[in-house]
């Protein structure tokens, strides 16, 4: 084997399970509400406050996907009127530091990124349209 050639063990490969997790508690909503969740548990209203561009519905299937899948936890409290709110589980805590890792890698490299994404959208401009 040669250096080029990784051992199957050192394969990177995302199964269907791996795709539907990463799908569900990565996305767009998902960060934004683990975001505001590793700071402190919030109901309902004041997550909607805190990321005004999510829609109720949004936000309500964002909760359930995240807590279907361990991430998050809807705890009932005992106030009058009856309130729900929202805590990071600890296996949710676990999600953190990879988080930060990509982001701290997204940040690093985004100038490079961003002239990647220039050159390609200019070479789309220069391109003839099929039909056009």
């Amino acid at each position: 084997m040669t250096d080029t050639a990784p051992a199957d063990l050192d394969r990177f490969e995302i199964t269907a399970p791996h795709r539907e997790l990463l799908d569900q508690v990565l996305d767009r909503w998902s960060l934004a509400v683990l975001n505001e969740l590793c700071e402190a548990p919030a109901r309902f209203s004041t997550l909607r406050r805190a990321i005004p561009a999510v829609t109720q519905k949004s936000l309500t299937a964002t909760l359930r996907r995240l807590e279907r899948n361990g991430i998050v936890e809807r705890v009932v409290l005992s106030t009058r009127p009856v309130a729900v709110e929202y805590r990071i589980t600890p296996l949710g805590k676990t999600l953190r530091p990879p988080v930060d890792v990509i982001l701290a890698w997204a940040h690093e490299h985004m100038p490079r990124i961003e002239a990647a994404r220039r050159r390609f959208d200019d070479e789309m401009d220069e391109t003839p349209r099929a039909g056009a």
